[in-house]
């Protein structure tokens, strides 16, 4: 699932190129990914994109009715478009000269192919079209659109917690996360509690914290709470600053050829040289090195606590 640092790079990379183009169309092969049914797609053909930005793991395109951006604070048309990416989603782009040919399609089926287009955005900027495909290879599709007047219409953004790397976002507010009993993995990759972090992530936060992802979050002392906020923030910060400027079609691989233990089952921890071992957990897998995080012990699945246990919000 797209995370923040890669959210973060691809939000920037767009508004580069599409701050001021004028959406040409919309068109929605898969019908329904759009959640909105209050907006025909067509209503925004012809609108100025704003700006391109992130917020939790959602991607934002705000679109203004006026085209002078001198008179976007005046301007009360606002709309944008909200995609959720889910856990198989992503976004292809491409760019070109009007006049200029297209490149073939990759046969159906072809691992070179886009996957399922469930979305496709047209814009032009300064003579070059864009396209932009949202594409879910996920065998359950759950990438979704909304069309809205304010993102926090989208009940997933209204909800969002705290940005992590936001400076606002201060020890003392993260060390109140901690207050109950659920499992440090779980609280943060809760997207109420704290936006932008998914399993990937949480992986590499908690090997660089040396802490154990089922160790339950009261039991933390200062310290370990210290060295797990700083953890997530020099673990997304670097990450961020590692993929920026990347196209959307490098992302991916940057990421995962970045992770010290995210999907590095049966792999060497690149601190102490264990092994990396794999545990499935909640719907879900993850993986963490028993050298640097649990004493050399093996985990095993906790078993449940009053019931089967739910998934984090929005992972």
């Amino acid at each position: 699932m797209p995370e923040l640092p890669e959210l973060t790079a691809l939000a920037a990379y767009l508004d580069e190129r599409l701050a001021g183009a004028t959406v040409v169309s919309l068109q929605f092969p898969a019908r329904f990914a759009l959640k909105s049914k209050e907006f025909d797609p067509e209503s925004l053909t012809g609108r100025t994109v704003r700006r391109v930005h992130r917020r939790g793991k959602f991607l934002l395109f705000q679109t203004s009715a006026a085209t002078d951006s001198a008179k976007y604070s005046d301007d009360g048309g606002a709309l944008s478009i909200v995609v959720s990416f889910a856990k198989d989603g992503w976004l292809r782009l491409s760019g070109k000269l009007p006049g200029t040919k297209d490149a073939p399609e990759p046969e159906p089926g072809s691992k070179a192919g886009p996957g399922f287009i469930a979305a496709r955005f047209g814009f032009t900027n300064h003579g070059t079209d864009f396209e932009v495909e949202l594409t879910d290879t996920g065998q359950w599709k759950g990438l979704a659109v909304h069309l809205v007047h304010d993102p926090q219409e989208v009940s997933g953004v209204a909800e969002l917690g705290p940005e992590a790397l936001d400076p606002a976002f201060t020890l003392e507010e993260f060390t109140h996360l901690f207050a109950s009993r659920q499992r440090i993995k779980d609280v943060i990759r809760d997207q109420k509690r704290i936006g932008g972090i998914g399993n990937g992530y949480s992986d590499e936060i908690l090997h660089a914290a040396k802490l154990s992802p089922l160790t339950p979050g009261a039991s933390l002392d200062p310290d370990s709470v210290g060295r797990l906020y700083t953890a997530m923030r020099q673990v997304l910060g670097d990450a961020s600053t590692a993929l920026s400027g990347l196209a959307p079609d490098k992302l991916k691989a940057a990421k995962k050829a970045s992770m010290a233990v995210h999907g590095r089952t049966g792999g060497i921890c690149p601190v102490c040289g264990s092994t990396v071992q794999e545990l499935a957990y909640v719907g879900t897998s993850f993986q963490y090195c028993p050298g640097c995080q649990s004493g050399g012990e093996v985990l095993k699945r906790p078993p449940a606590r009053g019931g089967a246990e739910k998934e984090p919000a929005g992972d």
